[in-house]
């Protein structure tokens, strides 16, 4: 287009100067005037032409360095308000990191305040047991064996010779893991387990489940909090006794340490006996009660009764219930060319899971063995499995339990071997 406008503009200069020098030849001029004339006025048209060209120019330059300039201000008005963003930003960084700070290190120092309270009051507990076993008025005479076998189970608590056991429960019929069953196993000097069978009979008399279920809580918070930060949304069942829910002067610490922990009450579900729940109190209800309305839930264990009262367990936040694999399938009999449970005659069994489920309970299969126990499981709508078919208990590894371990103050305080004593 520039080129045509050049070729234009060149020829009307051209005939612009030919006009001129004919128009003198014409006057009278002679030729070489003429020709004069035509050069004269064919450069006076260039040299216009290359001025207003010029200015041409000149505007279009000025108009592009205005334009640089207002691109120049927006750029630098964006940078001051991506910077005061930027500023905004890291301030709020900095404030949420020291809020943090500050509350990690206030639920520390309740954590310290806690467990230093649970120290002295365990401590000044199994002094008076220890005192009041003395007591020749009381005229307890251990047997050998249970003497031993006391000081064995003081020792392990007292060296802190306790493991953590770890179950997982899955879901049915994809077996991924949903939850864990905690366990303690107890060691004596030479590193043998010992299993409940072995320390329950001599530990609950003298009073020593407080403590057990105590380091098995700390450690099962601690445990639930590793998983946590791997964004792994698995729950822990964690055994307590009707001990530890009777005990006035006990349970006020223990539930100041879970209101101190409400944040897992979806993934601490506390787990007791079905004799023992049967067992319970006003006292152990009512503290049950208080652990639920922190929004915690149990489990029974160890059921042997399916005609369960389902009303009375969805009040005292019962949310499952574990019922042995061969004795679920050992009380499945027909009746009328139906498959029902032996206890609930007037219900087919396929119905059992769904009926639990009206009242918020679901049922778990533990002790499951074999893959015929799992098909004639999945028949009746169970949605979870438990049992060494899934994966036996394992203990935590030392490099993990070593991180959940409470401090060395509170087995001290709390389980102290006395040279007059133990």
């Amino acid at each position: 287009m520039r080129k045509l406008m050049l070729a234009l503009l060149t020829g009307a200069y051209l005939c612009l100067a030919l006009i001129v020098s004919l128009f003198l030849w014409r006057m009278g001029a002679t030729p070489a005037v003429g020709v004069s004339a035509f050069v004269g006025a064919l450069g006076l048209c260039f040299a216009f032409h290359g001025l207003v060209a010029q200015a041409f120019v000149a505007a279009g330059l000025r108009g592009e360095i205005d334009t640089v300039r207002e691109a120049h201000a927006i750029l630098l008005d964006q940078i001051e308000k991506v910077d005061a963003r930027v500023t905004d930003l890291v301030e709020t960084v900095a404030a949420d990191s020291q809020r943090r700070s500050d509350e990690l290190s206030t639920e520390v120092h309740q954590l310290e305040d806690l467990i230093q309270g649970m120290s002295e009051r365990l401590e000044h507990q199994l002094s008076h047991q220890v005192a009041a076993a003395r007591q020749p008025a009381l005229g307890r005479e251990r047997a050998p064996h249970a003497s031993h076998m006391l000081e064995i189970v003081q020792d392990a608590l007292a060296e802190n010779r306790v493991d953590l056991y770890l179950q997982p429960i899955v879901n049915l019929p994809q077996r991924r893991t949903t939850f864990y069953e905690s366990f303690s196993r107890l060691r004596d000097e030479s590193g043998r387990v010992m299993m409940p069978a072995e320390y329950l009979a001599v530990a609950e008399p003298e009073g020593l489940m407080t403590t057990i279920d105590n380091l098995l809580l700390f450690r099962c918070v601690q445990i639930v909090r590793r998983l946590a930060k791997q964004d792994r949304k698995v729950g822990i069942f964690c055994n307590i006794s009707l001990a530890s829910l009777g005990d006035e002067s006990f349970f006020p610490q223990f539930l100041e340490f879970m209101q101190a922990n409400k944040d897992l009450a979806g993934a601490v579900i506390f787990e007791l006996g079905q004799a023992s729940f049967d067992r319970r109190g006003a006292v152990e209800a009512r503290h049950m009660s208080r652990l639920a309305s922190l929004g915690f839930s149990f489990s029974l264990d160890k059921v042997n009764d399916l005609d369960l009262d389902f009303q009375d367990l969805a009040r005292a936040d019962v949310r499952y219930i574990k019922v042995g694999a061969q004795m679920m399938l050992d009380q499945l009999e027909e009746q009328d060319g139906k498959l029902v449970i032996a206890s609930l005659p007037d219900l087919n069994a396929a119905d059992f899971a769904a009926l639990t489920r009206r009242y918020g309970i679901e049922v778990i299969v533990e002790k499951v063995e074999s893959e015929k126990q799992i098909v004639d499981i999945l028949d009746l709508d169970i949605g979870y499995g438990q049992g060494n078919l899934f994966g036996e208990p394992r203990a935590i590894r030392d490099a993990v339990l070593a991180e959940a371990e409470p401090p060395q103050e509170f087995m001290r305080g709390t389980l102290r071997r006395r040279a007059s004593g133990w």
